[in-house]
């Protein structure tokens, strides 16, 4: 993983924060920020009636390098499946459908892409 640097780390901050606003805007409960493990690491997590939608937050300060959408290899989206089911076990919640969804912010434009598969 690259380090990121302070400015970096507080536009990503900021992201996961908008972000999670933004679903409660939408109705959603949030049900974690920065959840982890030894596995890796949960952006946001929120909750509507059944459910549960794992958030992964990408922040760029412009689309130079591409967009956070970019960032999202196959891997990538497998772990954070992965992840989503460890956070259902351990948070006992079962009945619920775990949806991913990507939050790519690039210099002030929100794009969500959700049920990503």
């Amino acid at each position: 993983s690259v380090a990121k640097t302070p400015r970096a780390a507080a536009l990503g901050a900021a992201a996961e924060a908008a972000a999670a606003g933004w679903y409660e805007a939408q109705g959603f409960t949030v049900l974690a920020r920065n959840w982890r493990t030894k596995s890796g690491e949960l952006d946001v997590v929120v909750r509507l009636d059944d459910v549960v939608v794992v958030v992964e937050v990408k922040a760029r300060s412009s689309a130079r390098f591409g967009t956070g959408l970019d960032a999202i290899t196959p891997d990538k989206l497998a772990r954070l499946h992965r992840l989503g089911r460890a956070f259902l076990r351990e948070h006992q919640l079962s009945a619920v459908r775990l949806r991913v969804d990507i939050a790519s912010w690039v210099d002030g434009t929100w794009d969500i892409v959700t049920d990503v598969s």
